[in-house]
């Protein structure tokens, strides 16, 4: 397989720590370990608004806390909203002096339901009113929290609770939001993804979007084993296979303009089949629904290879 990943400056690994171990993640989590890179890539002045989620529960149990930086647990809906009002709030007593001019971050974190049904319209804003704050999607693909409900982050074919397949259901009847492309159809300078299975381009991701003036947007896609049906060891590898099946592709969007980072041609990706048989949510496919979701996947990937200025079409 013929990959690049775009050059940056060489990242730093930065020794400290702001995610704290024994929390209580479930065996072979992905997301837990996405926060924890995400944290220790923006370093100890940053301040996290969470909202109501996997990460909340998992992380803060009284009277007990995994968070070694500043946390604010927020409502489902509003952790853009609370992130943009600790950005400007940061400004105002800066600009005062009651506190000292320095760089603070501001992060909002959420899962996709969140993210991309219930707080979609408090991100919107933010992105729109152009605060310098990141906001930070997990997406486990499911409301995994409260059931394994299904969300509009939910892959089209996968089994949830809400999704059960049958004779007349295949699961998930609905494609998965683009999250990404909302987010950069705001203008906004920085929008990205990445997976913990590539732990430096998401750190170095990261350290990107916090330098970079004005919103920013990184989705995350994080394993779920628990509500996948995947082995608790099988999280690193699925997180690379969905990325070399085509099927969550690493890219960023800065001011616009979209490059892959990890590239790789359409006739080099893997099949969807080798993702879909390590999780049980999918087990339930027929080959006519897996070569259906082969086409559509191949189509959006060129789609966004074109893009990045990766592919042209021929009339």
């Amino acid at each position: 397989m013929n990959t690049s990943f775009n050059v940056y400056a060489p990242l730093v690994l930065p020794r400290w720590e702001q995610f704290a171990s024994g929390h209580r993640a479930c065996q072979g989590c992905a997301e837990v370990l996405a926060l924890r890179l995400v944290v220790k890539a923006a370093g100890p002045n940053t301040i996290v608004s969470s909202a109501t989620g996997c990460m909340e529960i998992i992380s803060s149990p009284y009277p007990h806390t995994a968070w070694k930086i500043p946390w604010i647990h927020v409502a489902f809906e509003n952790a853009a909203a609370v992130a943009s009002g600790v950005e400007s709030g940061i400004k105002v007593l800066q600009r005062k002096g009651k506190i000292p001019r320095q760089k603070i971050y501001s992060v909002a974190m959420a899962g996709d339901g969140g993210t991309m049904d219930i707080g979609l319209q408090a991100l919107s804003g933010a992105l729109e009113r152009g605060h310098d704050m990141l906001y930070v999607c997990f997406d486990n693909e499911a409301y995994m929290n409260t059931g394994i409900q299904r969300s509009s982050g939910t892959p089209y074919g996968a089994m949830t609770t809400t999704s059960p397949p049958g004779k007349l259901s295949i699961g998930q009847k609905t494609w998965k939001k683009d999250l990404p492309a909302i987010a950069a159809a705001h203008g906004v300078p920085y929008v990205a993804t990445a997976s913990p299975s590539y732990p430096f381009d998401l750190m170095e991701k990261v350290k990107r979007a916090l330098e970079t003036p004005g919103p920013a947007y990184i989705h995350i896609y994080s394993v779920c084993p628990t509500g996948w049906r995947s082995a608790s060891d099988m999280s690193i590898r699925l997180g690379r296979l969905v990325v070399q099946t085509g099927i969550f592709p690493l890219y960023e969007v800065v001011d616009g303009e979209y490059s892959l980072s990890l590239d790789i041609l359409p006739e080099n990706l893997l099949p969807v089949e080798a993702y879909f048989k390590l999780q049980g949510r999918f087990r339930h496919l027929t080959p006519q629904d897996i070569q259906n979701i082969q086409a559509r996947v191949r189509r959006e990937y060129e789609r966004l290879l074109e893009k990045a200025g990766k592919l042209r079409r021929t009339q």
